[in-house]
């Protein structure tokens, strides 16, 4: 393989991954970053989940508040439902995996906390689930989605949706955007 075949085909990768960070809406991600400013502001706290790939997002996300993003500030409250291996297990040995993140949801939720599901297809059963119990919970809800946006698009409180049908371009543009709230909640506190 040529050095000019390798370099084209990580441009046209690069490319791939820029053109669908232009498919996300900014107006929406500025709506969500705020709301999730407010919510931390009035001591309520941050919840996410996601599958495979989102569950990491879900991680990266929680000790981005818990710890510090670009610079050092008091801690936020924020949890990742993905990380409790015991709860996990144990809820999904007596109540299936669909209600992983639901019964953790109904454990920790709060009204005026905030649950993020994030799911490039948006149809996954167990944030499905969690929606639901979210919401019966009083618990604000956030869809980070892509493709057509899929069965949580249309249940949640606010979208941020990635438009575009490759996985691994989702998952770039939605870190990016999850990223995005993260400065802007700092901004805010008057520590970016």
């Amino acid at each position: 393989m040529t050095d000019s075949v390798q370099t084209k085909f990580f441009s046209d990768s690069l490319a791939a991954s820029i053109a669908a960070k232009h498919c996300v809406n900014l107006e929406a991600v500025a709506r969500v970053a705020e709301q999730v400013f407010q919510c931390l502001k009035l001591g309520h706290k941050v919840l996410l989940a996601g599958n495979g790939g989102s569950a990491a997002d879900a991680q990266h996300i929680a000790a981005e508040f818990t710890g510090r993003f670009l610079k050092d500030r008091q801690p936020l409250p924020a949890i990742a439902l993905t990380t409790d291996t015991s709860a996990i297990t144990a809820i999904g040995n007596d109540y299936g995996f669909d209600a992983v993140f639901s019964r953790q949801i109904q454990a920790l939720g709060q009204p005026g906390d905030l649950f993020f599901a994030i799911s490039t297809s948006g149809n996954s059963p167990n944030l499905l689930a969690a929606i639901a119990a979210a919401q019966t919970a009083g618990v604000g809800t956030v869809g980070v989605t892509g493709k057509d946006g899929g069965a949580i698009r249309p249940m949640v409180d606010h979208s941020i949706h990635v438009d575009h049908p490759d996985t691994p371009r989702i998952q770039e543009t939605h870190i990016m955007a999850l990223h995005m709230i993260c400065e802007w909640v700092d901004y805010r506190l008057g520590v970016a």
